[in-house]
Protein backbone atom coordinates (compact mmCIF):
# COMPACT_ATOMS: atom_id res chain seq x y z
CA UNK A 1 0.00 0.00 0.00
CA UNK A 2 1.42 3.42 -0.84
CA UNK A 3 1.87 6.30 1.59
CA UNK A 4 -1.56 7.88 1.04
CA UNK A 5 -3.24 4.78 2.41
CA UNK A 6 -2.05 4.33 5.98
CA UNK A 7 -4.63 4.11 8.78
CA UNK A 8 -3.77 4.65 12.42
CA UNK A 9 -6.39 2.19 13.68
CA UNK A 10 -5.22 -1.41 13.52
CA UNK A 11 -8.78 -2.73 13.90
CA UNK A 12 -9.80 -1.53 10.40
CA UNK A 13 -9.19 -4.13 7.67
CA UNK A 14 -8.93 -2.88 4.07
CA UNK A 15 -9.28 -5.58 1.43
CA UNK A 16 -10.79 -6.48 -1.93
CA UNK A 17 -14.31 -7.75 -1.35
CA UNK A 18 -17.38 -8.23 -3.53
CA UNK A 19 -20.51 -7.01 -1.70
CA UNK A 20 -24.12 -8.08 -2.08
CA UNK A 21 -26.60 -5.43 -3.21
CA UNK A 22 -28.32 -5.58 0.17
CA UNK A 23 -25.07 -5.03 2.07
CA UNK A 24 -24.19 -2.04 -0.11
CA UNK A 25 -27.66 -0.49 0.16
CA UNK A 26 -27.49 -0.86 3.95
CA UNK A 27 -24.04 0.77 3.93
CA UNK A 28 -25.38 3.70 1.89
CA UNK A 29 -27.77 4.52 4.73
CA UNK A 30 -24.76 5.28 6.97
CA UNK A 31 -22.84 7.49 4.51
CA UNK A 32 -23.22 10.61 2.43
CA UNK A 33 -23.20 8.44 -0.73
CA UNK A 34 -26.88 7.66 -0.30
CA UNK A 35 -27.87 10.66 -2.40
CA UNK A 36 -25.73 10.02 -5.47
CA UNK A 37 -27.99 7.54 -7.26
CA UNK A 38 -31.22 8.11 -9.18
CA UNK A 39 -34.46 6.55 -7.98
CA UNK A 40 -35.11 4.86 -11.35
CA UNK A 41 -34.56 1.08 -11.07
CA UNK A 42 -32.37 1.70 -8.02
CA UNK A 43 -32.19 -1.81 -6.56
CA UNK A 44 -31.72 -3.56 -9.92
CA UNK A 45 -28.97 -1.15 -10.89
CA UNK A 46 -27.18 -1.53 -7.54
CA UNK A 47 -27.31 -5.31 -8.02
CA UNK A 48 -25.64 -4.89 -11.42
CA UNK A 49 -23.08 -2.47 -9.96
CA UNK A 50 -21.88 -4.71 -7.13
CA UNK A 51 -21.80 -7.77 -9.39
CA UNK A 52 -19.89 -6.10 -12.24
CA UNK A 53 -17.55 -3.39 -10.93
CA UNK A 54 -13.92 -4.41 -11.60
CA UNK A 55 -12.46 -2.85 -8.43
CA UNK A 56 -14.31 -3.40 -5.15
CA UNK A 57 -12.47 -2.62 -1.92
CA UNK A 58 -13.97 -2.49 1.55
CA UNK A 59 -13.01 -1.33 5.04
CA UNK A 60 -14.31 -3.32 7.97
CA UNK A 61 -14.13 -2.89 11.70
CA UNK A 62 -14.67 -6.50 12.65
CA UNK A 63 -17.87 -7.49 10.83
CA UNK A 64 -19.07 -3.88 10.45
CA UNK A 65 -18.73 -2.45 6.93
CA UNK A 66 -17.29 1.05 7.45
CA UNK A 67 -15.96 1.97 4.01
CA UNK A 68 -16.35 1.14 0.32
CA UNK A 69 -14.47 2.09 -2.83
CA UNK A 70 -15.61 0.98 -6.28
CA UNK A 71 -13.81 1.73 -9.52
CA UNK A 72 -13.69 0.89 -13.19
CA UNK A 73 -10.32 0.37 -14.84
CA UNK A 74 -8.44 -0.99 -17.82
CA UNK A 75 -5.71 -2.24 -15.42
CA UNK A 76 -3.07 -0.51 -17.56
CA UNK A 77 -3.64 3.25 -17.69
CA UNK A 78 -6.61 4.57 -15.72
CA UNK A 79 -8.97 4.04 -12.81
CA UNK A 80 -12.28 5.87 -12.50
CA UNK A 81 -13.53 5.92 -8.91
CA UNK A 82 -17.31 5.56 -9.05
CA UNK A 83 -18.03 5.25 -5.34
CA UNK A 84 -15.97 6.14 -2.28
CA UNK A 85 -17.68 6.39 1.05
CA UNK A 86 -17.02 6.02 4.75
CA UNK A 87 -19.57 5.41 7.49
CA UNK A 88 -20.37 8.74 9.17
CA UNK A 89 -19.18 7.32 12.51
CA UNK A 90 -15.72 6.60 11.00
CA UNK A 91 -14.86 9.73 8.99
CA UNK A 92 -11.54 11.55 9.42
CA UNK A 93 -9.65 8.41 10.42
CA UNK A 94 -7.74 7.84 7.16
CA UNK A 95 -10.11 5.15 5.89
CA UNK A 96 -10.97 6.99 2.66
CA UNK A 97 -7.29 7.49 1.88
CA UNK A 98 -6.55 3.83 2.58
CA UNK A 99 -9.44 2.73 0.35
CA UNK A 100 -8.14 4.94 -2.49
CA UNK A 101 -4.65 3.51 -2.10
CA UNK A 102 -5.96 -0.07 -2.14
CA UNK A 103 -8.12 0.62 -5.21
CA UNK A 104 -5.18 2.20 -7.03
CA UNK A 105 -3.02 -0.80 -6.19
CA UNK A 106 -5.74 -3.23 -7.35
CA UNK A 107 -5.98 -1.37 -10.66
CA UNK A 108 -2.25 -1.58 -11.38
CA UNK A 109 -0.39 0.80 -9.08
CA UNK A 110 0.62 4.44 -8.95
CA UNK A 111 3.42 4.04 -11.51
CA UNK A 112 0.94 3.16 -14.29
CA UNK A 113 -2.54 4.32 -13.31
CA UNK A 114 -4.15 7.77 -13.56
CA UNK A 115 -7.14 8.22 -11.23
CA UNK A 116 -10.31 10.11 -12.19
CA UNK A 117 -13.55 10.68 -10.32
CA UNK A 118 -16.66 12.87 -10.38
CA UNK A 119 -16.41 14.43 -6.96
CA UNK A 120 -19.33 15.67 -4.92
CA UNK A 121 -18.75 19.30 -3.98
CA UNK A 122 -18.48 18.34 -0.30
CA UNK A 123 -15.66 15.90 -1.11
CA UNK A 124 -13.44 18.22 -3.16
CA UNK A 125 -11.17 18.99 -0.19
CA UNK A 126 -10.64 15.30 0.46
CA UNK A 127 -9.54 14.63 -3.12
CA UNK A 128 -7.34 17.72 -3.18
CA UNK A 129 -5.56 16.49 -0.02
CA UNK A 130 -4.78 13.29 -1.93
CA UNK A 131 -3.06 15.39 -4.58
CA UNK A 132 -5.85 15.25 -7.16
CA UNK A 133 -6.74 18.33 -9.20
CA UNK A 134 -9.68 19.41 -11.33
CA UNK A 135 -9.45 18.19 -14.94
CA UNK A 136 -10.41 20.10 -18.07
CA UNK A 137 -10.47 17.06 -20.35
CA UNK A 138 -13.53 15.10 -19.19
CA UNK A 139 -16.60 14.93 -21.41
CA UNK A 140 -20.10 13.75 -20.46
CA UNK A 141 -22.89 12.17 -22.50
CA UNK A 142 -26.06 11.80 -20.46
CA UNK A 143 -29.57 10.94 -21.64
CA UNK A 144 -30.52 9.11 -18.42
CA UNK A 145 -33.67 10.00 -16.51
CA UNK A 146 -32.49 10.94 -13.04
CA UNK A 147 -34.85 11.53 -10.14
CA UNK A 148 -32.92 12.58 -7.03
CA UNK A 149 -33.56 10.69 -3.82
CA UNK A 150 -31.60 9.62 -0.74
CA UNK A 151 -31.21 6.06 0.50
CA UNK A 152 -32.58 5.99 4.03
Amino acid sequence: MNSIGKIAEKTIAIRPERLSAGAYIDFLRHTDLGGQYPAERFEARIEKLVRSVPVSVTARDGDRLVGVCFGITDFAYWLFITDLGVDRDYVKRGIGKALMAAALEAAGGADDIIVYTCANGNALGFYEKLGMRAADDVMVYNRVQWTDFTVE
